[in-house]
């Protein structure tokens, strides 16, 4: 349970520091290239084995791994995107509600427990990440914009259930510094392209504050990733009840850190969500 609890907490950590991103005027594309980095040597460090290109090319998770670190990339484009158009409550539900797919995936291959308490946990969780998460006077104006939060829906969930299937299928008890270093290299590769782009572009002027924000972003990045890969590698916790806790958890979190620490108005609507999430916690948890 307690990497569970650190996932969360370095995922909440996230969205402090998104939200400081805005307020400090950092390069969000270049913040988010020098994270992948940050975070892919972070896992090149910790990995006890000496590195072996070749090993690492010839293990069955190696090709996972670029499908992952492509998706990573692309779905938070996607993200960007949809926050700027539709806007951000849209892209936080789309995501979050995306653990319905894990989970169903995890009740249907795994054969894990689907009783009725948990069922129940499951609906309240999902009411709860729309209730919480939705802003007054949000709705999608241009139809065309539609798409945009059914990509993350599939993209985040598709994220999710692939990092269980790998881990449970193919990856070795020390294995996960090296997996998740091969992601976060992929991602800063497809990233530093994309700045190559528009520096030839003319578009590029780099910004010296995204290098430090990037920096911790990697950190708690590296960690949120780290440490679901090692709950999922708990003999006794199911994945449908993980991605479940995790997801609530951190809406819950970055709800009351919105209030609390960035003054952000909560609606009726809003407290019902984030009560539904305690709730649904303990009805998910309580087997």
């Amino acid at each position: 349970m307690i990497y569970l609890l650190l996932s969360i907490l370095a995922s909440t950590i996230i969205f402090v520091l998104f939200k400081l991103f805005d307020k400090h005027q950092v390069n969000t594309l270049q913040a988010i290239v020098f994270n992948y980095i940050t975070a892919f040597s972070i896992g090149v460090i910790t990995y006890e084995d000496p590195i072996n290109v070749h090993a690492i090319v010839s293990t069955e998770w190696f090709y996972g791994a670029i499908f992952l670190g492509f998706l990573f990339i692309a779905i938070f484009n996607v993200m960007a995107i949809t926050s700027q158009r539709v806007g951000l409550s849209v892209a936080s539900v789309a995501t979050k509600m995306s653990v319905i797919i894990p989970v169903v995936f995890g009740i249907y291959v795994y054969k894990e427990s689907a009783g009725l308490f948990k069922i129940i946990g499951i609906v309240a969780a999902l009411l709860a990440v729309y209730l919480s998460s939705m802003k007054s006077g949000t709705r999608i104006k241009n139809k065309a914009y539609y798409i945009y939060p059914v990509i993350i829906f599939f993209g985040s969930g598709i994220i999710d259930t692939s990092i269980k299937y790998i881990e449970t299928t193919y990856l070795p008890d020390n294995g996960i510094p090296i997996f998740s270093a091969t992601i976060f290299g992929f991602a800063a590769l497809i990233g530093l392209g994309t700045i190559l782009i528009k520096k030839l572009q003319g578009k590029f002027k780099f910004n010296p504050k995204s290098l430090i924000g990037g920096l911790a972003l990697g950190i708690v990045n590296y960690a949120s990733i780290y440490y679901i890969l090692k709950a999922l590698d708990h003999e006794t916790l199911e994945s449908s009840t993980i991605f479940t806790v995790n997801n609530v958890a951190i809406i819950l979190l970055t709800s009351l850190l919105g209030l609390f620490l960035f003054k952000e108005k909560l609606s009726t609507k809003n407290w019902i969500g984030i009560s539904l999430a305690v709730i649904s916690i303990l009805l998910v948890t309580a087997l």
